[in-house]
């Protein structure tokens, strides 16, 4: 059965997005990507060393993969459109994952500034990717910006706390035409596929993946399990009934 996930002018055979920080060396980037099955990588402008041929993150991703620039570091819109063009400027493409945040403590996404900043670059050309807090009214106020997905937290981003605000992520899958792309705070694979069980088109995962013991395995295991969550979703789950009720027949052959 075919299930090509289509989405910013690509298609793609992955619904599981990496991240490529917090690595303790960015050559295990290439092999996260390989056992992972990811087909999307996002990147923090900021960390790339231009100058540093060696240490050039964007050197270690391979080319067949969308690069996605974040615009990591944005404390408001203004900021988050500077990194975009930045990005684009340096041959990064037109991807771009928005990240505005100002709160320094648990790193909430500004979901106005947010709002601000994608409406200015999808009239540029972007395909934006906002991440935000996952709260309807703003998800529609996206989607009528230009967003191409929505990213809603599942919980406070680097945290590995899991799908904390399930019910309002499945709120925006029931009810926003766009993408729902589920990022930040899963923290184990069985929790990806319970994103996606609920009818998320994908999720990100990064520190989960970075900050395993061992990582490319744990890439392995975070792919097969959105694939997993995927078939789930398009299988279709069987009814909660309140009651036990045998899977074969109590009586039958004892008459």
């Amino acid at each position: 059965m075919s299930d090509e996930f289509k989405i910013g002018g690509k298609v793609l055979q992955s619904r599981l997005f990496v991240g490529s920080g917090k690595y303790s060396n960015n050559r295990l980037i290439p092999e996260i990507i390989k056992s992972s099955k990811s087909e999307v990588i996002t990147v923090a402008l900021r960390r790339v060393d231009f100058m540093d041929e060696k240490e050039n993150m964007l050197n270690f991703i391979p080319k067949e993969c969308v690069l996605m620039p974040n615009t990591s570091g944005a404390r408001n819109a203004e900021e988050a459109v500077r990194i975009a063009r930045l990005a684009r400027e340096t041959g990064c493409g037109n991807w771009v994952k928005i990240e505005v945040i100002s709160d320094n403590k648990y790193l909430m996404p500004d979901n106005m500034e947010t709002i601000k900043a994608t409406e200015i670059l999808a009239k540029e050309g972007f395909f934006v990717f906002p991440y935000m807090n996952p709260d309807l009214m703003d998800a529609k106020r996206l989607r009528d910006a230009g967003a191409c997905a929505v990213m809603p937290l599942g919980a406070p981003i680097g945290t590995n706390k899991g799908l904390k605000t399930k019910e309002l992520v499945k709120i925006l899958i029931d009810e926003i035409s766009l993408p729902i792309i589920v990022d930040a705070g899963i923290g184990k694979p069985s929790e990806a596929a319970e994103a996606m069980e609920l009818g998320a088109a994908a999720v990100l995962v990064n520190t989960a993946i970075a900050s395993a013991e061992n990582p490319i395995l744990m890439a392995e295991a975070f792919g097969l399990a959105v694939k997993a969550g995927r078939k789930a979703f398009l299988a279709g789950t069987g009814a909660i009934k309140e009651f036990a009720e045998a899977s074969s027949p109590l009586t039958g052959f004892l008459n």
